[in-house]
């Protein structure tokens, strides 16, 4: 009989526990105000799909090379980007006109040329030493021994173009009296397809301390739509929202259901899914530093790691929506009053 007595008493409190923590998480929910919103959709909609088609052709042209690391293509990549921020008024954080992070030959066991990430940045009105990292690599494979060059227009063309239109929004806002609170990086990385060396580079170098970074959103490949979503196109993998902070997690939700309403897809964020995407791009060098992160992906395509990626397969309208969510998201993060934090200081959550 006694066993059972504190067997009941275990149940009972493990029933009192669970609406004890959904009302914590409610609390969170409850916690996050939108900033701007009118704001937000005003800037969102100098985002187009014809700027960014022209750019991802251009980005994705056969006079880079399939954009391998080191190479001449990828180096040509670079100063596309570089010249890019420079007709836009779109500063370094480095100074001057230095907008490389070059990374030694040596940091890639000498195996590659030396090679560089790009960096843009956008200084915060209000907290400048708080920093939201925006990525995406901007290295593919190169050409292939039989000749064909990978162009690489979804991988990570897609995610490239997407800051390149990003930057351009908040300089706009910027201009317009509307700068952004915190500072923005628009960080395009190299060596992401050699095992992500670029963003380990940057995480061992920072160019801004990392316990001043408050998120990184990383994007690789959003410009397709894979098998398991012909019919309902309208949708984006995000992964790692949750791992660190729920709070970025519950943001990145009440972004999109006020804005957009795209179709969120959670699968690959399991712990222990089979494909481990959560530790296969860029990102994952940022979480390992306890910042949290998310990926936007559109999932594995035919097309993938070979050189039929091409920009004539790129839904742009589809690009254009996704882009203006990963806008939203940041514009949200880079105004709100308080800082992103992960769980364990949480207090709404301990």
């Amino acid at each position: 009989m006694k066993f059972f007595c504190i067997l009941s008493i275990v149940i009972l409190v493990g029933t009192c526990a669970k609406p004890k923590y959904e009302t914590k998480i409610q609390n969170l929910k409850n916690n996050i105000k939108l900033a701007d919103s009118t704001l937000i959709m005003k800037y969102a909609s100098s985002i187009t799909s014809k700027e960014l088609k022209t750019h991802l052709y251009q980005f994705s042209a056969n006079e880079f090379l399939g954009r391998r690391v080191g190479s001449p293509g990828q180096k040509q990549a670079a100063n596309f980007l570089k010249n890019y921020y420079v007709r836009e008024g779109i500063k370094s954080p480095l100074g001057k006109d230095i907008y490389y992070q070059t990374i030694p030959s040596k940091f890639f066991f000498n195996k590659f040329k030396s090679s560089e990430n790009v960096l843009a940045y956008i200084e915060g009105s209000d907290k400048p030493e708080e920093v939201i990292i925006i990525s995406a690599h901007l290295d593919h494979l190169g050409v292939s021994p039989d000749g064909q060059i990978n162009n690489g227009a979804d991988d990570d063309g897609s995610g490239t173009v997407a800051i390149m239109e990003m930057a351009q929004a908040f300089k706009i806002a910027k201009q317009d009296g509307y700068g952004p609170k915190r500072s923005i990086l628009f960080l395009h990385l190299t060596a992401e397809e050699i095992g992500k060396r670029g963003s380990e580079f940057y995480t061992k170098h920072p160019i801004f301390k990392l316990e001043n970074t408050v998120t990184n959103l990383n994007i690789d490949m959003i410009g397709r739509v894979d098998d398991a979503h012909k019919n309902n196109k309208d949708y984006i993998y995000l992964i790692g929202s949750d791992r660190l902070s729920k709070e970025l997690h519950y943001t990145s939700e009440k972004i999109n259901n006020a804005f957009f309403n795209i179709n969120i897809d959670y699968r690959f964020n399991i712990i222990g899914e089979a494909n481990d995407y959560y530790s296969r791009s860029d990102h994952y060098n940022f979480a390992l530093h306890n910042i949290p992160v998310i990926f936007y992906f559109n999932g594995e395509h035919k097309d993938y790691h070979r050189p039929t990626d091409t920009p004539d397969k790129i839904d742009y309208p589809l690009l254009e929506k996704r882009t203006k969510l990963i806008f939203a998201t940041a514009w949200q993060i880079a105004n709100q009053e308080h800082r992103i934090v992960i769980d364990k200081h949480n207090e709404l959550l301990n």
